[in-house]
């Protein structure tokens, strides 16, 4: 039965069968492959110990006739009394009528519900017609989708159990099952779904966190091994002699950090097989140089470079620090949707003619017009903002371009093997020399007057700062600070020598290049802005960043906002004003104030929100376990991958029989395509 259609369970008809699609279930071995995403344990405790607003499980004898009242249309409200011990407790149960004839006076049952001490009132979620030791103790917990409701579903899942337990494959081979102490597949399976004891729920759990993870980093470690077979990549021929001479004429020293990242990019260019490599570095750690350097080294090598990145204030940014290191070498050109007609024309063909060596642009890179004569290395700054499929689009413009990403938001550990396993990663995790961290404090709303009061002793030093406000215009729904209000305060109450500007995501590429312009040249003394701010934005001069409504912003946003002070060096500082009423928001606040480490952050950002949200709905790549959780399981995590890449490093996939099921699942995996360069 495992790969019959679950229409032929005596009783699925068309619309089950479609309620079942909903979750992904189309035959009947799936249902067994739907586990439950949590247990409700049943324990039984004096009424004492119980606390107010717990979901607690009581037994005793019905002592009064149920009655039943109704309200609203089709609602209603049974109620009876429980005697446990001398204690008289009020049962009720909403919306379940039909369970009048079923409580008998005299009776001993179970009930499992919200318990409210005050009133000694249980509000009934489950009901057992027989005493504790009858009952299961342990009970799962499925997610269903449109009308299908949980008993269908345990009714179907405990058909397939028994019509097709035993067609379940063991995928793992013996040695990992003896090493871990894990159960056989079939028995975890069982195990899942109907708990014979706490202790053996806990080890099938262990066994599918296990399964889940290691396939997956065997997946990864697939993908890059086949990507590294398959993708002969430009080598770079260039005049070691004159990069040397390039980073010796820098005007600072590179961090040892900086050192060893450079080395690693620079054998990947200098390689047979294609770069595909993550760079890694807190705000201010000095990437940037890097992509200039791995750029000049292709450009030397007599082919191009691309820099995309997510906004157009970016690429301005970038095109200006790169020009200040390369202009006088090479011929550095900036592409965006606001450069139009002929220039646009005369930038494309000198493009495609090889007359320019770094091209830096916004989406306007992946367009069809845009023609490179050979391109050999592409750079994705902040890559979490673009897809896949533009990622791809840029990288096929070229023969076999070298990749590589960069990224201001520092990606816990378990995340970056997770969802970026198929890279080679490098990390800077050193700042430069002589940066000072950015003192951070937490104020609340009624020490506005004092916050401000800093910001005009900070400027009158001759200094600027930043104010970030999370809406542009008042909105009905949020009482929360916004952009024209604040710049409208600001600029009535500033003195007169202190000039206050006002930038938002509506406007024009123009009007905000020209408020860039006038902030960069202390013009502009206060800058009150929307999150546009959060990246492309160098201004040494700027010491002070003050954060309204703070807790709306998660860790990483925050942090990536802190670092567009603390770029000179004068002592910088950043204020969050924020009022959280969630443990959630007092919890970021707190972490913000104690550490600069955006690493330590990430840790504490993923904790917080999750791995789902922590590079929104648009990052792809991140997986979804069943059972496995990547932030509590990450010491699974670590194991799964050494033991994935020892595999993949002593070839057992091709040649050993018992690894035959895990490179059959892997070979079909729709995954591996979509990451497999060709």
């Amino acid at each position: 039965m495992f790969n019959e259609p679950v229409n032929q369970i005596p009783s699925v008809g068309e619309k089950t069968q479609e309620q079942l699609a909903l979750l992904d279930i189309s035959k009947v071995g799936d249902l067994l492959f739907h586990f439950p995403f949590r247990y409700d344990f049943l324990e039984l405790k004096p009424l004492e110990e119980l606390s107010h607003e717990e979901v607690a499980t009581i037994q005793g004898e019905v002592v009064s006739q149920p009655n039943v009242s109704f309200y609203g249309r089709k609602k209603s409200r049974l109620s009876c009394t429980i005697q446990i011990g001398v204690v008289a407790v009020k049962a009720v149960f909403f919306n379940q009528a039909f369970l009048k004839d079923q409580l008998q006076v005299g009776q001993t049952v179970t009930l499992t519900g919200k318990w409210d001490m005050h009133r000694l009132q249980l509000t009934v979620h489950k009901f057992h017609r027989q005493s504790f030791e009858e009952a299961s103790s342990i009970e799962p917990v499925y997610h269903t989708k449109g009308k299908l409701t949980i008993a269908q579903l345990k009714k179907l899942i405990k058909y397939a159990l028994k019509s097709s337990i035993e067609e379940i494959e063991e995928i793992l081979p013996e040695k990992y099952l003896h090493n871990y102490k894990i159960p056989q597949r079939q028995i975890a399976v069982q195990e899942l779904h109907q708990p014979s004891s706490k202790s053996s729920l806990k080890h099938a759990k262990r066994r599918f966190i296990y399964e889940e993870l290691f396939l997956f980093q065997l997946k990864m470690q697939y993908i890059r091994r086949e990507n590294k077979a398959q993708s002969v990549g430009t080598q770079k021929h260039y005049d070691n002699g004159v990069l040397k001479g390039f980073v010796k004429k820098l005007p600072f020293d590179l961090t040892s950090s900086q050192k060893r990242v450079l080395k690693e990019i620079l054998d990947d260019l200098n390689g047979e097989h294609r770069m595909n490599r993550l760079l890694q570095g807190d705000v201010g750690s000095g990437k940037t140089v890097i992509a200039a350097i791995a750029l000049y080294a292709t450009a030397l090598s007599g082919q191009q470079g691309a820099l995309m990145v997510p906004t157009e204030i970016l690429a301005e940014q970038h095109v200006e620090s790169l020009n200040d290191l390369l202009g006088e070498q090479l011929n550095i050109e900036l592409l965006t949707g606001s450069i139009k007609g002929k220039k646009r024309k005369e930038i494309l063909g000198r493009l495609e003619n090889g007359e320019v060596d770094i091209l830096v642009g916004t989406h306007a890179l992946i367009q069809d017009e845009t023609i490179f004569k050979q391109l050999g290395l592409v750079v994705i700054d902040e890559q979490h903002r673009f897809g896949v499929n533009q990622r791809k689009t840029l990288r096929d413009k070229g023969l076999t371009p070298d990749v590589l990403f960069m990224t201001a938001t520092p990606i816990p550990r378990t995340l970056s093997i997770t969802s970026f396993g198929d890279m080679d990663v490098s990390v800077i995790d050193e700042m430069p020399k002589g940066r000072l961290p950015v003192e951070t404090y937490w104020a609340k709303e009624n020490m506005i007057e004092r916050v401000h009061q800093f910001l005009i002793d900070q400027i009158n030093k001759g200094h600027q700062a930043y104010v970030i406000c999370p809406l542009i215009e008042e909105s009905d729904q949020l009482d929360i600070q916004n952009a024209v209000d604040v710049f409208e305060q600001l600029n009535a109450t500033m003195p007169n020598s202190i000039q206050v500007g006002l930038m938002h995501g509506r406007l024009s590429a123009q009007e905000k290049e020209e408020l860039m312009r006038q902030f960069a040249n202390n013009e502009i003394q206060l800058l009150v802005s929307t999150t546009v701010i959060e990246v492309g934005v160098n201004v040494p001069n700027a010491t002070t960043m003050v954060i309204y409504d703070a807790e709306r912003f998660g860790l990483a946003q925050l942090h990536q906002l802190r670092g567009r002070v603390g770029r000179g060096s004068e002592q910088s500082y950043c204020i969050l004003l924020a009022d959280p009423k969630s443990e959630s928001g007092k919890e970021r606040m707190r972490v913000m104030t104690e550490t600069t480490d955006g690493f330590e952050l990430s840790e504490h950002d993923l904790q917080i929100r999750g791995p789902g949200d922590f590079f929104g709905k648009r990052q792809s790549g991140l997986p979804e376990f069943k059972v496995a959780d990547i932030v509590e399981d990450y010491r699974a995590l670590e194991v799964a991958r050494q033991d994935a890449v020892n595999v993949m490093n002593e070839g057992k996939l091709e040649h050993d029989e018992e690894y035959s099921k895990l490179k059959q699942l892997i070979e079909s995996d729709p995954l591996i395509q979509e990451r497999i360069f060709d």
